[in-house]
C-alpha cells in the first residue's frame, strides 16, 4: 500500500484509495451517465442553449470524468498531478462560469451558488495543499470539493425545472 508523510505533522498516510473514495469515484460516473442521458434525450433543444450553459456542462463533465481516474489510480505521480491540475482548471472554471448561468432567475442567485464561491476558494487551497505535501488536507479538501460542488451540486441540476431535470425526466 502507498504512502506519504503529511508536511506539516510528519505523519504517514495511505494515498491508496478508500472505500469513501471508491464510492467517490463511483457516483461520479453515474451523475456523468445521468448528464450524458440528458443531453441525449434534451438533443432537439440544444440550439436554443446560451453558449455559458453549454462551457459549464463541458467543465463540469470533465471534473465528473477525471474524478475516478484521480481517486483510483496511484498518487503523486507527474500523471496524477498533471490530471489534478487538469480537474483543478476544470472545477474552477465550472464554479465560475455558474456565476453567469443565472436562468432559472436572470440577474438572480440561487442557494447553490454559495458551493460555487467555495469552490473558488477550496480550488486555489487544494494546488497549495498538493505542492506543500500536506497529504490529509489535500485529501480532506478534494472529497469535500467531490461531495459538495461535484455531487451534492450535480444533483441539485435535476430537479424538474432545471433544465438537466426537464430533459431528463419529460
Amino acid at each position: 500500500m502507498a504512502s506519504a508523510t503529511g508536511a506539516v505533522s510528519g505523519v504517514a498516510y495511505s494515498t491508496a484509495p478508500d472505500r469513501l473514495e471508491r464510492a467517490l469515484g463511483g457516483l461520479a460516473l453515474v451523475m456523468l451517465g445521468f448528464i450524458i442521458a440528458a443531453l441525449v434525450k434534451g438533443m432537439p433543444d440544444w440550439p436554443q442553449i446560451p453558449g455559458v450553459i453549454w462551457l459549464h456542462l463541458a467543465t463540469i463533465m470533465l471534473a465528473l470524468a477525471l474524478t475516478p481516474v484521480l481517486l483510483w489510480r496511484p498518487r503523486g505521480t507527474l500523471a496524477h498531478r498533471r490530471i489534478g491540475y487538469v480537474w483543478s482548471g476544470a472545477m474552477f472554471l465550472t464554479a465560475l462560469d455558474s456565476l453567469f448561468v443565472t436562468t432559472s432567475r436572470p440577474g438572480h442567485f440561487s442557494p447553490i451558488h454559495v458551493l460555487s464561491v467555495a469552490t473558488l476558494v477550496l480550488v486555489p487551497l487544494l494546488v497549495v495543499t498538493a505542492r506543500r505535501r500536506n497529504v490529509a488536507r489535500h485529501r480532506r479538501t478534494v472529497r469535500g470539493l467531490i461531495i459538495g460542488a461535484l455531487l451534492i451540486a450535480g444533483f441539485f441540476t435535476f430537479p424538474f425545472d432545471r433544465l438537466l431535470g426537464h430533459w431528463l425526466f419529460s
